[in-house]
């Protein structure tokens, strides 16, 4: 899947910068859509996924997009789980490689810094990195 076609199915819609989406005050006051009831554990489950899933800087999706790289939603799990690992081992930047792709994540603030394929990646250096996973 392209940057692009994420973006339209909503994977990436989030990481846009400068992209706010208007709060709907109905749904705000009333999210369940129910007069007065609410089901708590609904609204913190998808509170939980959208600050816990990895965004992408503008950069990064500059590169991605340079470079003509297609991340999967397979793709951008095992990024998350790796960020996660990444996290409990109180990492602050990491390069996580997925499959092909390298990517350089700042593990505090789940952001995706930059990405680079395995053909370009080939004699580089990546500095201030504290940690490597490979999910």
């Amino acid at each position: 899947m392209k940057v692009a076609d994420l973006q339209m199915h909503g994977g990436l819609n989030s990481i846009r910068p400068g992209n706010l989406n208007p709060i709907d005050r109905k749904e705000q006051n009333n999210p369940a859509g129910i007069d007065g009831k609410v089901n708590f554990a609904d609204i913190l489950e998808r509170n939980f996924e959208e600050t816990n899933s990895v965004k992408f800087s503008a950069h990064a999706i500059k590169r991605l997009e340079e470079r003509s790289l297609m991340v999967s939603q397979n793709e951008i799990e095992r990024l998350n789980n790796g960020v996660k690992q990444l996290d409990e081992k109180g990492s602050k930047n990491s390069l996580i490689l997925v499959d092909d792709t390298a990517f350089v994540v700042s593990v505090r603030n789940k952001m995706v810094i930059t990405a680079i394929d395995k053909q370009m990646s080939a004699n580089n250096v990546f500095t201030n990195i504290d940690s490597v996973a490979i999910v």
